[in-house]
């Protein structure tokens, strides 16, 4: 098998499924991961195939250990390796709460979701790609954690995931310095304000943030395209010489201005 191969959890809509859509393009397969929505993944892997594309989707929560093992046990049975992991999967609080409101629950909920499945998928993913030789791009494998620009914005009605954010930007900095010398690098992708299901609920909010109090110098919103273009840079090896470096693709909102 000479095609890479990578593994997108949470593939099956929104920011995921750009990033999916956009490895195929770049001559990845493509293991789509998804949690519960079995026909919003099957229409990513019938998008693939169309194209030309090789994939299939594979149903796992990630916060499940159990389901972490199976996930991974299965993508090396369909593949027989791993080039590629890009750890999306991630969930906002069902209830947007004041700080001094939020819930446990809802605490440990985005913590299982957001913070502690990626942290042991890596662990777990990292084991294998160290067990196999360079791949035509030189590297054993690239890991790719999706994070926010909420990894270092403070909302004070969603504080929880604000803090897995920062957790899961953390997180990239301790794999890349632990595995930078066995080849694999370790990026973070700091997406801004981008349309999706996630944020469909504050659409009217963003429009006027965006479009007349210009919070991004480039005044649109975000797509998953544009997450799925810099992660497919990523996938090509353009940044063979970076590892624990963080991507915004934020329409420049981490510019400070006056």
């Amino acid at each position: 098998m000479t095609k890479p191969t990578a593994l997108v959890t949470g593939a099956s809509r929104g920011i995921g499924r750009g990033i999916a859509l956009e490895l195929s393009k770049a001559g990845y397969r493509v293991a789509i991961n998804y949690a519960s929505n079995e026909v919003a993944a099957q229409e990513v892997l019938t998008l693939i195939t169309q194209s030309g594309g090789e994939g299939f989707i594979v149903k796992a929560d990630i916060a499940k250990a159990s389901e972490r093992q199976s996930l991974v046990q299965e993508v090396l049975a369909q593949f027989g390796r791993l080039d590629l992991l890009v750890n999306n999967a991630g969930v906002a609080p069902t209830v947007r709460a004041d700080l001094l409101d939020a819930t446990e629950e809802s605490f440990d909920r985005l913590v299982s979701i957001n913070l502690k499945g990626p942290y042991l998928l890596t662990q777990q993913i990292a084991k294998q790609m160290l067990k196999q030789n360079k791949g035509l791009s030189g590297q054993r494998g690239l890991i790719v954690n999706i994070t926010s620009i909420s990894a270092y914005t403070a909302s004070i009605n969603r504080g929880d995931y604000c803090m897995v954010k920062a957790g899961l930007s953390m997180m990239t900095k301790l794999f890349a310095d632990r595995l930078a010398e066995d080849a694999i690098n370790v990026f973070e992708i700091r997406p801004g304000i981008i349309a999706t299901d996630m944020t469909g609920a504050v659409k009217a909010k963003y429009d006027k943030l965006i479009l007349e109090d210009g919070i991004t110098p480039i005044k649109r919103w975000g797509t998953p395209d544009d997450v799925g273009l810099a992660v497919r840079a990523i996938a090509e090896n353009r940044f063979p010489f970076s590892t624990g470096a963080i991507l915004d693709v934020d329409g420049g909102f981490h510019i400070r201005k006056l």
